[in-house]
């Protein structure tokens, strides 16, 4: 009896021979399915090839709500970018991938998933993990990672099983959902090298972007982005209009030095308009309304949430508990920040909250102010005490060494 394998299709060249690779080397019957997280990609097409390749099932689903609303927003309040500049666009993807992967295997009665990442990224990482935490019982196959075909023998293999391969104008391999798109090969795999225009497609070159600055101004409810410039907009609609604006002011190109989970140093280059400018603005507000201890501890939290997810950890039990703590600081987290771009660069301008912790009365320099001057004496006092006495001992700590030390030694010896 032949076994049923769920392949996480996209269409493109690798996912292609892995219908037939997997038909052949493990005589089963392949179910693929493909999920729409924004990508912008032709969903009718898809599956159109995976039938014409031979498939015996595709699966569409449409998880962009999905996406946003169980991926994209806790990352958000989490302000989670790895290493300081990668918003996690495709890493927020790859459980979801995982999750659905698992649900139709379970609904075909497969005994394993497949899916087209390599041994060289994160990716087989992430959706591995997935699928074996939610049902162990499941197989995972990776035929790119055991065939260990280059590119050029991948078409080799296609022209000789008459697989219709995908044509493609570009020289780079790309990935992209609703939160990023990322580019890599070709001229990219050099650190050195400016990448050239045509690796971007979201936003428009800084020095080509409009001579006028303009303005995004960001309203936050409890922490999840709500209204753009005075309009309240559906959550996916909101993206896609911030990603649009931003990436209209060359806003949004990330260019990183990245420390893949592997091992492997490798240069990256995304397009995160709406991400970029959503999570600065949301940080901003924080800044208003959260106090220093709870921003610092949060800082340790966001670092190690994105650890986590990007090194394929989504189902690890710490990121739930983390994300209980996000959310318990998100309920003062809600306001509006105004961000200025101009020619590639974003800035903020503005943010106002009804939570605010800001005082004018306290802050002032002005006739207004309320706050006791004389109070900062006292404060010094104590605040700086332990430093002052450890000061204290520490310069007679140096002496008694001064005195022990064979030179001053040998010095009162002449």
């Amino acid at each position: 009896m032949r076994r049923t394998v769920a392949l996480a299709f996209s269409g493109g060249l690798d996912t292609s021979v892995c219908v037939n690779w997997l038909q052949e080397k493990y005589d089963a019957d392949v179910v693929t399915v493909t999920l729409d997280l924004g990508q912008r990609d032709d969903m009718g097409l898809i599956e159109k090839r995976s039938r014409l390749i031979g498939a015996k099932n595709h699966y569409t689903i449409d998880a962009k709500d999905e996406f946003l609303r169980d991926y994209v927003n806790p990352a958000i309040m989490a302000n989670a970018l790895y290493e300081g500049k990668y918003p996690l666009s495709t890493a927020l993807g790859r459980p979801l991938i995982g999750k659905k992967l698992v649900e139709v295997a379970e609904r075909e009665g497969a005994d394993a998933v497949a899916h087209g990442c390599t041994g060289k990224g994160n990716d087989q990482v992430r959706i591995d993990v997935t699928v074996r935490a939610m049902n162990p019982k499941l197989q995972v196959i990776a035929p790119v990672r055991e065939w260990n075909m280059s590119r050029d023998e991948e078409i080799l293999y296609a022209q000789r099983k008459g697989i219709p391969i995908k044509p493609s104008k570009s020289i780079f391999s790309v990935d992209q959902n609703l939160w990023g798109r990322s580019a890599e090969s070709g001229p990219l795999e050099n650190p050195a090298t400016e990448p050239p225009e045509s690796a971007f497609e979201w936003t428009v070159a800084p020095e080509e972007a409009p001579d006028e600055p303009g303005y995004l101004e960001i309203e936050f409810r409890e922490g999840i982005p709500s209204r753009v410039n005075g309009r309240s907009m559906e959550p996916l609609k909101l993206v896609s209009y911030v990603n649009q604006f931003a990436g209209s002011h060359g806003v949004g190109r990330i260019d990183h030095m990245e420390d893949r989970l592997v091992g492997i140093k490798s240069r990256e280059v995304y397009e995160c308009p709406a991400a970029t400018a959503i999570i600065e603005a949301h940080r901003d507000l924080e800044k208003l309304v959260l106090t220093r201890h709870e921003l610092n501890f949060k800082a340790q939290v966001e670092r190690e949430w994105a650890w986590l997810v990007y090194s394929g950890l989504w189902l690890e039990p710490l990121r739930t508990a983390l994300d209980r703590f996000i959310s318990a600081t998100q309920d003062r987290v809600t306001g509006s920040v105004r961000l200025k771009l101009y020619k590639g660069s974003m800035r903020v301008v503005g943010r106002a909250s009804e939570y605010s912790i800001y005082d004018l009365g306290l802050a002032t320099y002005g006739r207004g102010s309320k706050f006791d001057q004389m109070s900062a004496v006292g404060f010094i006092e104590l605040w700086g005490l332990q430093s002052r006495v450890a000061a204290s001992l520490n310069s007679r700590v140096e002496e008694k060494q001064e005195i022990g030390h064979p030179r001053t030694k040998a010095k009162a010896a002449e």
